[in-house]
């Protein structure tokens, strides 16, 4: 639900290939029409039942059914779902977000590079990488950056703290994020996420450099398929060839999984 105006209008979900009858059922089900059997009865009559589209709709109990319906048919829809991966930085974000029409890149990446003014407790630093969390997103057309920022950080808010406050973690969370996002970075095979993430925490104890290609690439800036001997020069604190301990910050945004790898290395 979400109140405008003095109304309260619902964000309805159509999937793609919903026949009229399910549609039918779904707005009943949400309380925007009576009857699912009626508004398939209508689609049919009108012809309709081929032309709709599927797609977030704002609709309201007070419409009637044909208005509905001609909305739905154009594809007037008032929001959008975007899947953020696993392992996405900040910029692969703003550009999912920017492609998909949601937000402005530039000023995107400008927030989420100065993050003070969200007052995200849990954030470690201005740079709000690793904490923008990797998940599939209903955003309204029209949001703002800072909106859409703070859904993400609400929801790792939701996921990584609460989860957190659970556990008797041995690592602060900024250092457990940070630690998550180079094994999100370098893990293929989900099972290896607690073994890769025992080989960094026993280099870390010993005081022995990391060396974790994935924060090579980072601090270049660009994805390379392979990492030359050249590039373990580049001067960057965020460069684990070069200098020992954790980088200054997270490289990507890790999902949940890596998140527990970290906090439960294998033996």
């Amino acid at each position: 639900l979400m109140p405008i105006g003095g109304e309260y209008w619902h964000i309805v979900d159509i999937p793609k290939g919903a026949s009229a009858g399910r549609i039918g059922r779904i707005l009943a089900e949400n309380k925007v029409i009576r009857s699912g059997l009626g508004f398939d009865l209508l689609a049919r009559i009108t012809h309709k039942s081929s032309s709709l589209k599927p797609g977030a709709y704002r609709l309201s109990p007070s419409m009637p059914p044909g208005e509905i319906m001609d909305k739905i048919v154009k594809g007037d829809i008032s929001a959008k779902w975007v899947t953020i991966p696993e392992g996405f930085t900040v910029r692969r974000i703003a550009e999912r977000l920017a492609a998909q029409g949601l937000v402005n890149e530039d000023r995107f990446l400008y927030l989420a590079s100065n993050g003070q003014s969200f007052d995200a407790g849990f954030a470690h630093g201005d740079n709000l990488e690793g904490y923008l969390f990797p998940d599939t997103y209903l955003i309204p057309l029209g949001s703002t950056e800072e909106a859409v920022i703070r859904q993400m950080l609400d929801c790792f808010n939701k996921r990584v703290v609460g989860f957190m406050a659970s556990t008797k973690p041995d690592m602060s969370l900024d250092k457990v994020v940070i630690l998550a996002s180079l094994i999100e970075r370098e893990v293929r095979v989900p099972k290896d996420r607690p073994l890769v993430s025992a080989v960094l925490r026993n280099r870390l104890r010993i005081g022995m450099r990391l060396e974790c290609d994935a924060t090579v690439l980072y601090a270049l800036g660009r994805h390379k398929s392979r990492v030359l001997y050249s590039d373990l020069d580049v001067d960057s604190p965020y460069n684990t060839y070069r200098y020992a301990g954790l980088p200054p910050g997270a490289i990507a945004n890790p999902g949940l999984d890596c998140i527990k790898a970290a906090l439960d290395p294998a033996k």
